[in-house]
């Protein structure tokens, strides 16, 4: 990954936030003070059997829950499509797949509404990689009770143009798309109408995505205050961004970091990790490199990487979806099950609290 983004372009957050507060809503879905919401027809996932009988998940619930995880099997899947506009000047809109847990109704999945509402997580993508590199994992979210969204920024995701420069723009627009499926989630003529729980929202981004929703978790220049959890995943502190990290209220957070990451070295995470208070996590995959243990297909350093692979996946997969389930939706006992998931010899360490393991060098683009 480039990281030399000029600093100069920092001040660009602070013009484009001002911007996206002045454009009016409009269309299916009202976001308020923020930009208009265009909807596809659902496009129905693979099924799978639905889980067991759960009381539904609100604010309240969320505080007043069970000291155990919750007994339950898998929902379905089904996606759609959310075109969220930005301000004017020439940028693409956000075209920002979303995947919720669906019900077979007559043949057919449909929203699964006997369940909701579901603590939601919007993903952001690694610089070059498509949103589908990850759809494993942002599916495996969805099967586990998340509406999960990931949105393809303009000019960092193939076939480009790209410019990785562009990410300086970034969080404004991840705001933008946390206000949207929030705002969608309360707009009866939505697909997502009832679906989601404004009070459990997390961010996970790989790479320059965890760059991105680091920033709006946990930076002074960008911090949305809905987050209530954050995985990041091989990401960075960016000091283009400009702002403070971790000097106002802190969410929960997961770090994982491959150990032989080349791209995003292991002391971005250690830095990550080491400034944040708490409660954090360090998931370690052992012998990793930068997309391994996230996308399928994964090319380039990662060549050789496929007997270790899979069980990479796994790991990650299990542990981010047993975090969010302890720090969104209230299953304290999903807290056992990460960190049982993330010792696996050879493949994986759990380190809760206290310090990342010791590495040397330090993170380009980060700050000092």
């Amino acid at each position: 990954m480039r990281r030399q983004v000029a600093v100069a372009l920092a001040a660009m957050v602070a013009a484009l936030v001002t911007v996206v507060a002045l454009v009016t809503a409009a269309r299916s879905a009202t976001v308020a003070g923020s930009s208009p919401v265009t909807w596809s027809s659902p496009v129905t996932g693979s099924a799978r059997a639905p889980r067991s009988a759960q009381a539904a998940r609100s604010a309240q619930a969320a505080l007043s829950a069970p000291s155990e995880r919750p007994t339950r099997g898998l929902f379905a899947v089904a996606t759609t499509v959310v075109e969220v506009a930005l301000p004017a000047g020439g940028r693409r809109a956000l075209d920002t797949e979303v995947w919720y847990p669906a019900t077979n109704r007559s043949g057919r999945l449909v929203p699964d509404r006997s369940h909701a509402p579901y603590p939601l997580l919007v993903f952001s993508q690694g610089y070059d990689l498509a949103v589908s590199a990850y759809s494993s994992l942002l599916r495996h979210w969805a099967a586990a009770g998340f509406v999960v969204a990931a949105p393809t920024y303009p000019y960092t995701a193939p076939p480009g143009p790209l410019d990785e420069a562009d990410i300086i723009n970034h969080p404004a627009e991840l705001r933008l798309v946390l206000s949207a499926l929030i705002s969608a989630g309360r707009q009866h003529s939505s697909v997502l109408s009832g679906l989601v729980n404004a009070a459990e929202v997390g961010l996970a981004g790989h790479s320059d995505g965890g760059d991105v929703s680091l920033a709006v978790a946990d930076n002074t220049c960008c911090h949305d205050p809905s987050v209530k959890a954050l995985a990041v995943l091989s990401g960075a502190e960016l000091s283009s961004f400009g702002g403070t990290y971790f000097s106002g209220p802190q969410v929960p957070l997961l770090v994982v970091q491959g150990s032989a990451d080349t791209v995003n070295v292991p002391a971005c995470s250690a830095q990550i990790y080491d400034e944040a208070k708490g409660p954090k996590y360090y998931l370690d995959l052992i012998g990793a490199s930068h997309e391994v243990p996230y996308v399928e297909h994964p090319g380039g350093e990662n060549a050789g990487k496929a007997p270790l692979a899979a069980s990479y996946r796994r790991v990650v997969a299990q542990a981010t979806t047993d975090f969010f389930e302890a720090e969104l939706a209230g299953a304290r006992g999903a807290l056992g099950s990460m960190e049982r998931a993330g010792k696996v010899p050879g493949v994986a360490q759990m380190i809760v609290g206290g310090q990342a393991p010791v590495t040397a060098g330090w993170c380009p683009g980060s700050p000092a």
